[in-house]
């Protein structure tokens, strides 16, 4: 009885008003069926063409109430709805004749034929020509407002202060960014919410499979994305959904990082869609309370620090009070570029020393050490591109293997408290050099960790590629599609596991703040995804289409490149870390003489620019180094 009441309640004038309409359409239609009928023979009695008109009626508006045909408004009904409202009314129909059969035991097929087609006919047709007035009269009385048509995703609490914003910027005829939204529609998952307005009349219209009807229909020129908390697995549908509509589309920030105050309104917090939006899980938090006690009234020095790595590392490292931070970095255009950034930002606040030096060279960087006395070094130099360190493998090995023995081994004799090197998930099996090189790293890492008088706590990170840094695709591809494609691709079926560069140094950060030395530390990144994939979305998100505006083109693997990056070796376990998405791998055993003897033997060959020699010690010392095109072949084999 309380659920009756209930649904009673909500049936409400809107929904009455449209029941009424369909009532007085089945009560018409006796009429006009019965002149019809009186023209052509004999007419049913006035008695039993009342009894139709009123069960007729009654059965119809209860079997479309119960097809929810009145939860929907008729201005916004498409193909489907309209055959829902056949079906509901012959339901009814059905229904009714069936009554009045057992109440009279009399039935007249011509009649009845007559009276359900004319019904039905105007049913359909009176919603077909209220849409049509609808949306005619809709249009023409917004074409004076000012502001692109905008669709709302989302009928939540950010809706609706995005409403409150856009009116008040309207009356009080602002100039500012709520001014430049004009919404036209919303749209919601929850059903219950169809039908809702918001301010302006703006109305929530369908849910997000009917975006790209509705973006037609109401002639749509931008999509706002207004779920600031949905999970990134349904986000990232979503917004495949918008792009596939060719419309700008934005985004208000991940919850977390939302201001609700009259200083910051929701609409001036919106911003463009970012390819991250689109990897599929959610942002990874980290501890700031661990980060900060482990940094603050430190000296941290960070080599590489002008890098996209290096200078994101020197950023949050600031946010959290260091006694002092030193940048290393060879390339004094990148060093420059961050010294001035947090200059301009800090100013004499921060005590900041920037030094051009190599880590290749020991001597300079015992200066360094003995000068500054860091007691905490991030290694984040290092040469990370693939196929140019295969053509020159011998820069891999002086940069990579050679400039981080000298950085670690002065650490640990000048009694660095941690030293945090950065690796990468093609130290994993390498195929090249430069992933051997990187492997080669962590071999070094852990053997300097597995001293026992050793007063240094060191520790590797380890993750995949990082969108938006130095040599990423990202920009390539934005570059390639901006100049009008093609879109270069090596294969098909090449995956990549993804990382934003915050979340990267977070990683490091908080793998510093929890080591206890002799740990790699690995980050479960989600599942991996195909270049191809994020090539297509990216297009998109220039509201182009794939293979039709912007070409795809496949060029081949290129040197040293695999079809599927790892992020752990096979001999390697994992153990859980308090941080869910961190992990710690297992180390593997080194024979540390054979390990010593073979790396002395790769630095002389270094210094001798011996390439043969040097690379056959490299395979020596990671004896996972094997060749791309037997990795490859067996990976697609597997597949």
């Amino acid at each position: 009885m309380k659920q009756l009441t209930s649904y009673l309640q909500n049936f409400n004038k809107r929904k009455l008003l449209l029941a009424f309409a369909d009532a007085f359409m089945v009560v018409v239609s006796a009429l006009f069926a019965n002149f019809i009928l009186s023209a052509l023979s004999k007419p049913i009695s006035g008695r039993h063409q009342l009894e139709c008109m009123v069960i007729c009626a009654f059965f119809c508006v209860a079997s479309m109430t119960f097809c929810g045909l009145y939860s929907k408004m008729w201005r916004y009904f498409r193909i489907r709805d309209y055959l829902f409202c056949i079906v509901g009314a012959l339901s009814g129909f059905l229904l009714s004749y069936s009554v009045i059969y057992l109440m009279t035991s009399q039935f007249y097929p011509v009649f009845t034929a007559l009276h359900v087609s004319i019904s039905i006919i105007g049913i359909v047709v009176f919603r077909l020509l209220f849409k049509s007035a609808f949306i005619t009269l809709s249009s023409t009385g917004k074409e004076s407002s000012s502001g692109k048509r905008t669709m709302i995703v989302g009928a939540g609490t950010t809706c609706e202060l995005m409403m409150t914003e856009i009116k008040r910027a309207k009356l009080l005829n602002e100039k500012n960014a709520s001014a430049r939204y004009n919404p036209v529609c919303v749209v919601d998952d929850d059903p219950s919410k169809i039908g809702k307005q918001f301010e302006g009349g703006v109305t929530v219209v369908g849910t997000t499979d009917d975006i790209p009807t509705f973006v037609k229909e109401f002639n749509v020129e931008q999509i706002i994305f207004a779920i600031p908390s949905c999970p990134e697995e349904k986000k990232r549908k979503i917004l495949d959904t918008c792009q596939n509509t060719k419309v700008n589309v934005k985004v208000i920030p991940f919850i977390g990082d939302l201001i609700f105050n009259e200083n910051k309104p929701i609409i001036g917090q919106l911003r463009d869609i970012r390819i991250e939006d689109l990897l599929g899980r959610d942002p990874i938090s980290f501890d700031n309370k661990d980060i900060k006690a482990f940094i603050s009234g430190k000296v941290c020095m960070v080599t590489g620090g002008g890098g996209s790595i290096g200078s994101e590392l020197v950023r949050q490292i600031v946010k959290f009070g260091p006694k002092q931070i030193i940048i290393v970095d060879i390339y004094e255009n990148n060093a420059y570029e961050i010294q001035q950034e947090l200059v301009m930002e800090y100013g004499s606040k921060l005590d900041l020393v920037t030094l051009i030096a190599s880590v290749r060279d020991y001597h300079r960087m015992n200066q360094i050490y003995l000068k500054y006395k860091p007691q905490i070094v991030f290694h984040a130099a290092a040469h990370k591109h693939v196929p140019l360190m295969e053509v020159s493998p011998m820069e891999a090995i002086k940069n990579n293997v050679v400039g981080t023995f000298n950085v670690a081994t002065l650490a640990e004799y000048h009694g660095v408290e941690k030293f945090v090197m950065i690796s990468t998930d093609k130290a994993v099996n390498p195929t090249n050099v430069m992933g051997a090189s990187k492997r080669c790293c962590e071999m070094v890492i852990q053997y300097l960790s597995q001293q026992p008088d050793t007063h240094t706590e060191f520790v590797t990170t380890r993750f995949g590629n990082v969108l938006g840094s130095n040599g990423s695709v990202i920009p390539l591809f934005k570059k390639q599609i901006e100049r009008g494609g093609p879109v270069t691709v090596t294969h098909p079926e090449i995956i990549r596991y993804f990382m934003t560069i915050p979340e990267a140094v977070n990683l490091v950060m908080e793998a510093a703040a929890i080591a206890h030395g002799g740990e790699i530390f690995v980050l479960d990144m989600g599942q991996p995804v195909k270049i191809v994939t994020l090539a297509e979305n990216l297009i998109r998100m220039y509201g182009k289409v794939p293979n039709e505006d912007i070409d795809i083109v496949f060029t081949g693997l290129r040197p040293g490149e695999k079809i599927r990056e790892e992020l752990l070796m096979m001999e390697e376990g994992l153990k859980s870390t308090q941080n869910k998405l961190i992990f710690i791998g297992k180390q593997i055993e080194i024979d540390e003489e054979s390990f010593v003897a073979d790396l002395e033997m790769l630095k002389k060959n270094a210094e001798k620019d011996d390439e043969a020699e040097a690379v056959a010690a490299l395979h020596r010392i990671v004896p996972t180094f094997t060749t791309p095109e037997e990795f490859n072949k067996k990976e697609l084999h597997t597949n």
